[in-house]
């Protein structure tokens, strides 16, 4: 069996990147531990999700914190574990220049705090983000730097992997999602309706969301474990994002979310359809 460290820029991410592989880990008998980097909160300056059923006393961290622990337990997560920084928010958002938050820390300092967790749990793996943190957001940028730090510093060198998105994938399902009419009628010149989303155009960096799939190496397709990925999500209802995906109706949610892709450094290329663990 192994110990498996999914490591996350904020509580949520987990749901909508990484819960299906945490789930069938779990399952088979894996220790699965997520990490956060952040604790969500936008801070008094911020320009994120502020629940309106905050009780009195209760703060945004707060929330999220019982948020995460709720995705655990459908996860089967034994172990959360927080590096402690705050919210760095988009790119452009107020918070970006506070002190403490997770894009302006140095790397080194982010890196050895995770490095700490790893050996605690003698991880066998480590998950982080692709280059660019799948869209760009600051904190899933500093996500990638750190994780690939830790994964040196850490005394047993865990086998490291980066969660992504698949862009031509999604391409593909933004436009039969069209032509089944999800997303409304065709614009004036016949071109199909999705939504305003283009896998191409711009991220939060100015890069296109994701990876392309000649450059992936796993397709993990999650089968029955979708409709927990589901529930997982369902924890972090605070967040407006999350609300807009938990909209998607039940029967689509399989078609959007019912497979995670990964790269791994220093592996042939070609993606393969199959469970990572099973290579390990």
């Amino acid at each position: 069996m192994s110990t498996i460290v999914f490591v996350h820029a904020h509580p949520d991410d987990e749901a909508t990147a990484t819960a299906g592989s945490m789930i069938r880990a779990a399952r088979e008998g894996h220790r699965v531990v997520v990490v956060y980097c952040t604790d969500g909160d936008p801070g008094e300056h911020g320009d994120g999700d502020v629940p309106d059923d905050l009780a009195p006393g209760e703060t945004v961290a707060m929330r999220r914190r019982g948020e995460a622990e709720a995705s655990a337990a459908i996860t089967g997560t034994a172990r959360v574990a927080w590096l402690g920084y705050a919210d760095s928010g988009m790119t452009g958002w107020t918070q970006n220049g506070t002190d403490g938050v997770f894009s302006r820390a140095p790397v080194e300092e982010a890196a050895r705090r995770l490095a700490d967790i790893l050996d605690e749990e003698d991880a066998d793996v480590v998950i982080g983000y692709d280059w660019h943190g799948g869209y760009g957001h600051p904190d899933h940028v500093m996500l990638h730097h750190t994780t690939r730090a830790a994964a040196e510093l850490a005394a047993k060198r865990p086998r490291y992997l980066e969660v992504t998105m698949n862009r031509d994938l999604m391409r593909q399902m933004f436009v039969l999602a069209a032509e089944m009419g999800l997303f409304g009628e065709k614009d004036s010149a016949g071109e199909n309706d999705t939504g305003g989303f283009d896998p191409d155009a711009p991220g939060d960096d100015g890069n296109p969301i994701g990876t392309p799939e000649a450059e992936l190496h796993w397709a993990v397709d999650l089968g029955d474990d979708v409709a927990a990925k589901r529930e997982a999500l369902a924890c972090h209802a605070s967040q407006s994002d999350v609300r807009q995906l938990l909209a998607i109706p039940v029967e689509a949610f399989p078609f959007a979310f019912g497979t995670e892709h990964y790269i791994e450094p220093g592996r042939p290329p070609g993606m393969v359809r199959g469970w990572w663990l099973d290579a390990g």
